[in-house]
């Protein structure tokens, strides 16, 4: 009865090996994660770009234009989302 048990457990544990390996080789979800990445490094860059321009002398006001229109688009997106 033993061995039929430790064949049991033996099958239980490659089937759930096999399964891991199969998940973690799949690529589902893959561009999402390519997506938020891009969007992450495109908003560092244009933080960078606010930064610089806000503490440039003869700054004429971009950094504070691009602040505003930053937070507009983002006030009317939540907006949106409370209709």
């Amino acid at each position: 009865m033993t061995h039929h048990a430790a064949a049991v457990a033996t099958v239980n544990l490659l089937r759930a090996h096999d399964a891991v390996r199969h998940r973690l080789a799949s690529e589902r979800g893959q561009g999402t994660v390519e997506y938020v990445g891009l969007i992450l490094l495109v908003a560092g860059v244009l933080a960078a770009v606010v930064t610089w321009a806000s503490k440039t002398s003869g700054d004429q006001g971009i950094g504070k234009k691009v602040t505003n229109e930053l937070k507009n688009a983002i006030e009317q997106t939540a907006g949106g989302a409370k209709k």
